[in-house]
């Protein structure tokens, strides 16, 4: 539905989340196990709404679905349309960081890394053994 409602926006995954670009963040989403956040960088992208959407928080740019069975998309999508139409309205050099985002939606980096891939060490058990090693693994039952 994001990709769909906001042509011409770059998507990435950075810091555990997807970021969703044009002329720097626009908005980004976390994935947790039964909710999602979708954070927005234009401050008044959801103007007008308060006590309308469940979850919204205005102070950090974010709205916290609760229950993925029930996602609005259709606050979603206002939420995209507004952010792109006030980010196409803006100044390039007027732009947020992703660094005053994450400050903003109150995400420190540390806290939003991709943890690193597991790497797992496979040993083969079926090698050949060296001289004594038969001996040494039955002596050792």
């Amino acid at each position: 539905m994001i990709r769909r409602s906001a042509r011409g926006v770059r998507e990435s995954m950075r810091f555990g989340l997807a970021f969703y670009e044009l002329d720097g963040p626009i908005f980004a989403v976390k994935s947790h196990e039964k909710s999602l956040t979708l954070y927005y960088a234009e401050q008044d992208a959801a103007a007008g709404n308060e006590g309308r959407w469940k979850g919204l928080d205005q102070e950090h740019r974010c709205v916290n679905f609760r229950d993925l069975n029930c996602l609005p998309l259709d606050v979603v999508e206002g939420i995209v349309r507004n952010s792109l139409k006030l980010r196409r309205s803006r100044p390039v050099e007027e732009m947020p960081s992703q660094a005053e985002l994450l400050e903003v939606w109150g995400i420190r980096e540390e806290d939003a890394a991709v943890a690193p891939p597991i790497v797992r060490i496979v040993v083969n058990h079926d090698e050949e053994q060296p001289e004594g090693g038969q001996e040494a693994a039955s002596a050792a039952k």
